[in-house]
């Protein structure tokens, strides 16, 4: 509810309590006090207004007498006093409108039935000091309430970002090992390729590099991203390793962290490719199923040789990062059939237009 709309309805709960109360007022000096109904009502609106304005300060002595922090004898004491005396206030406010009505409308015995009639209206006007007293402090509670769901957000936000920081500094380090442990490989046999691939791997962290601050990125530009890292391998791999790729053009524009994918690529060459002689495929799918976006990254593999793959850092990582941005959202599902081995995400389908 934006301000305009709060303060709106805040004004009509207020003139229905001031109606109210004015109603009520009505009822008693009439059927108490043998008032006629138009003195009754003469003096029980413009009263009715002024309890408003001493409900509504009550908030004053509750900020000064918070419920958390005052004893029981201090809270009585301040809301007795207060009350007692904006009563008082009141009550001759209502004595001095009585005698004005009296006078100027000549309704003979409004000041005397008014007079008779102080102990009630004592009493109505003091509880109606109370009711408000008990709505500020149902006010502060909500509010500290409200206060300390957004310290708790805040700060689990907070936590969550630093865990994306960490799990993203994860990425760099652990990619750069394999491809120097595949440069140093390739220096001492081919050392052209060894080179080719030291450029391909300057191209691919220079891209990385602007999207190391981002939260989020487009699919299109983490498919630039494994595009590049395709090409590292494919120096050392050659016609070893194929990629295959079934993206829908909807889900390009879909959002995800960035580098998500390339530890799933890189766990496919790593625990699958190079595992092979005659190598391998790696397939990317990505759709889009109403709010909800799949990305399915399959490899084939020797299960033999790769049975240490599930647990690797790549996938951890992965998961855990899935989970620092959607919690329950996210899913990851990582299974193997025969020389095949699958992992397949599910998480929200952001855009930029609807985050």
């Amino acid at each position: 509810m934006d301000g305009r709309n709060a303060g709106r309805t805040w004004l009509v709960a207020m003139a229905v309590a001031w109606l109210v109360f004015a109603a009520l007022l009505a009822a008693l000096l009439t059927s108490t006090g043998g008032m006629s109904w138009r003195a009754a009502a003469a003096l029980a609106l413009p009263l009715s207004a002024l309890a408003q304005a001493i409900a509504w300060s009550a908030q004053y002595p509750c900020r000064s007498a918070p419920l958390a922090r005052m004893s029981l004898g201090r809270l009585v004491l301040t809301h007795a006093s207060a009350g007692l005396l904006l009563t008082a206030i009141w009550m001759s406010f209502g004595k001095a409108l009585a005698h004005v009505l009296e006078t100027a409308q000549h309704w003979t015995g409004t000041s005397v039935q008014f007079s008779k009639m102080q102990a009630p209206l004592f009493g109505a006007a003091f509880s109606y000091y109370l009711m408000g007293v008990a709505f500020h402090y149902v006010l502060q509670a909500m509010e500290a309430s409200r206060k300390a769901q957004e310290r708790v957000l805040e700060s689990s936000v907070r936590a969550r970002e630093a865990e994306l920081t960490a799990l993203k500094a994860q990425i760099n380090p652990h990619f750069l090992y394999n491809s120097l442990n595949s440069i140093s490989a390739l220096t001492s046999i081919d050392p052209a390729r060894a080179r080719d691939m030291c450029v391909a791997l300057a191209d691919f962290l220079r891209l990385t590099l602007g999207m190391g601050e981002k939260a989020v990125i487009p699919l299109r530009d983490e498919l630039g991203l494994l595009e590049k890292y395709c090409a590292i391998e494919k120096v050392r791999f050659g016609d070893r390793l194929s990629l295959q790729e079934d993206v829908t053009e909807e889900t390009k524009d879909c959002l995800l962290p960035p580098l998500l994918l390339q530890p799933l690529f890189e766990n496919a060459v790593v625990h699958g490719i190079a595992q092979m002689p005659e190598g391998g495929w790696i397939r990317l799918q990505a759709s889009r199923n109403g709010d909800r976006l799949s990305v399915t990254v399959e490899n084939s593999w020797d299960p033999e040789a790769g049975r240490s793959r599930k647990n690797g850092v790549g996938l951890k990582n992965v998961q855990r990062r899935l989970e620092a941005r959607y919690g329950h959202e996210a899913q990851l599902q990582a299974s193997a059939e025969e020389n095949v081995f699958r992992v397949r995400l599910q998480f929200p389908a952001e855009t930029e237009t609807r985050r």
